[in-house]
């Protein structure tokens, strides 16, 4: 999808912490997206691919939209990882006690735009 600041790409409801994918995503903040994608495809956490994969999409819709565009001049111009919601489930413990366990969910946001000027 195209937007004023760029082609977005967003994936919705992921099974992960915001706060652990975050730090995933400043490492590729500002890069050139072929650099972007090797640096996630060797990251062990799980935030990489999750990462990795609305990246990818975001260059296909900007490839895709734009017939003009070059790859090579394509850059991560912001990345945002925003909390979703929480499932609540029920962590018993002993003595009869029960706790709150939460499952937190995150939000991807990749945009990508043009190196100005050549």
């Amino acid at each position: 999808m195209a937007d004023k600041n760029g082609y977005v790409a967003t994936t919705k409801f992921l099974f992960a912490s915001p706060t652990k994918v975050r730090p995933v995503a400043n490492v590729i903040k500002s890069k050139p997206c072929s650099e972007a994608l090797a640096i996630l495809e060797v990251m062990p956490q799980k935030g990489a691919e999750l990462i990795r994969g609305t990246l990818k999409s975001a260059v296909a819709n900007a490839l895709n939209l734009n017939k003009k565009l070059d790859e090579d001049m394509l850059y991560v111009k912001e990345i945002r990882i925003d909390e979703g919601p929480r499932l609540r489930r029920i962590w018993f413990r002993g003595r009869g006690r029960a706790d709150q366990l939460l499952k937190r969910m995150c939000h991807i946001t990749v945009i990508v735009d043009e190196k100005a000027g050549k």
